[in-house]
């Protein structure tokens, strides 16, 4: 089994764990129902535990030897605390689920290095699709045992699993195999990202807070509906990972970001109106959870292709990933301070509603900041992964539509390979000063400002004049 396989495996039962149990997961709140005790406190200080792991992985961890040994180490821990769940709620329990929830926020941010060795850039989407749908898989077996058998034998499974999660952990590589990966033509330390970082981490959060919503309003309503939820919840989720996971590059990705957003705000519409029925729960949910599949491979694959530009990976996507659990935390203090007066009230739908406006006024410039940097991202644009001579017919089509000269499509088509002013100097032999006289050229003639509306002006007019 090769590194990406591997990792693939080690992280999905990881994350099965998580997901099922540490993260507000079916076997916790199984647990917490067969004690009869509110968890809400620990609930929300594991959430908070995980945030912290994720933001401060970065600092600790700077190498791929240090994050396996964090995984073995988290791992072998995890399961030693997750015994203590097999006994009546004691201030273990606070302790256990606390620790065990900053050291999984540290794995989930380390395995970055195993994302950025394991697999080329522009095949992570792919990597972290086969990732997230694998974890959902194995915690929709975890939490079928944990509702239809007992939380117990749930608890047991996904104890197993971490077991299994550690064996196949030691088979890791410890040491870098790749080559080295910034990008060609640009060094990591010259690629400032920090704005577009907190620009994308601020996207995340205001999204992720229909998620919060989601945990504590959502769920708790259709809380009758145990035996359909436990298996049905992430179906939608992972229906969605697969087909975008599979979609051919020529589709243009950003339209169904719109629709996602659409789909949450229409499945809070739907939680407003419908009853709590099992129509209402596969309505509502199939819309939320379809949205949020699709949401969460956009940050994760973006964070992905951004670990080319920063030379601690795990620093990348724990920041990023960091913001989601914000948001999630958010989301859920929000949803209890409501629900604690009136779990049916409209104010969380409402909320709801107003997080969806706000991400349709963020959603367009976050993505031209986006693709001013990840040109050949999957979400971004389909251009960069064309051969040479589609990429030149489709130059040729808009230069003559243009009207620009020669040099002006010369300029454009280094452009379009994603080439800095100064490599595009080099390899035409002029000044960058001319390059850029020439850029301002053909963005004038296109009526255009930046570099992805010319990759959306040579796919739109190569389109226009294909046969029907």
């Amino acid at each position: 089994m090769d590194e990406r396989k591997l990792s693939i495996l080690v992280h999905s039962l990881f994350s099965a764990w998580m997901l099922a149990f540490l993260f507000e997961g079916r076997i916790f709140y199984a647990l917490a129902d067969a004690y009869e005790v509110d968890l809400a406190g620990m609930v929300f200080s594991a959430v908070a535990a995980v945030f912290a792991g994720l933001l401060l992985c970065g600092l600790f961890i700077k190498t791929k030897k240090a994050a396996k040994r964090l995984f073995l180490g988290s791992y072998l821990f995890s399961i030693a605390a997750s015994c203590i769940f097999f006994f009546p709620p004691t201030g273990l329990w606070t302790a256990g689920i606390v620790a065990s929830s900053f050291l999984a926020g540290g794995c989930v941010a380390a395995w970055a290095f195993y994302l950025k060795s394991g697999t080329p850039r522009n095949e992570r989407i792919k990597t972290v699709a086969d990732m997230l749908i694998l974890s959902n898989i194995f915690m929709i077996l975890l939490n079928v045992a944990a509702i239809h058998i007992s939380p117990q034998t749930g608890l047991a499974l996904a104890m197993l699993m971490l077991l299994c999660a550690f064996a196949f952990a030691l088979k890791l590589p410890e040491e870098d195999s790749a080559a080295p990966s910034v990008s060609a033509g640009r060094k990591e330390s010259s690629v400032s990202i920090g704005k577009l970082l907190v620009f994308l981490c601020l996207f995340i959060v205001i999204i992720t807070i229909n998620s919060g919503l989601m945990y504590q309003v959502v769920n708790p309503a259709f809380a009758h509906l145990e035996w359909l939820a436990s298996w049905y919840w992430a179906v939608p989720y992972i229906a969605a990972l697969f087909i975008m996971r599979n979609l051919p590059r020529r589709v243009n990705r950003t339209y169904i970001l719109y629709v996602a957003i659409s789909m949450i705000g229409l499945s809070f519409i739907g939680f407003l109106s419908f009853e709590r029925s099992v129509a209402g729960y596969i309505a509502v949910n199939t819309l939320m959870l379809g949205a949020f599949g699709v949401y969460d491979l956009f940050w994760w694959s973006i964070l992905g292709e951004m670990l080319e530009l920063h030379k601690n990976p795990a620093q990348i996507l724990g920041i990023g990933l960091s913001a989601n659990v914000l948001g999630v935390l958010l989301g859920g203090l929000i949803g209890e301070a409501v629900t604690s007066a009136d779990i049916h009230g409209p104010d969380p739908s409402l909320l709801a509603l107003a997080v969806v406006c706000v991400t349709l006024i963020l959603l367009p410039p976050l993505h031209r900041h986006l693709a001013s940097l990840l040109k050949g991202h999957m979400y971004l644009s389909a251009f960069s992964e064309m051969s040479a001579q589609e990429q030149t017919d489709r130059i040729g089509h808009a230069a003559r539509f243009g009207n620009l000269s020669e040099r002006e499509s010369q300029v454009a088509a280094l452009l379009l390979q994603g080439k800095t002013y100064r490599t595009v100097a080099g390899e035409l032999a002029i000044s960058e000063n001319t390059v850029k006289y020439y850029v301002k050229n053909i963005y004038s003639k296109f009526d255009i400002q930046s570099r992805a509306e010319l990759i959306n002006i040579m796919l739109k007019k190569e389109d226009a004049a294909a046969p029907e």
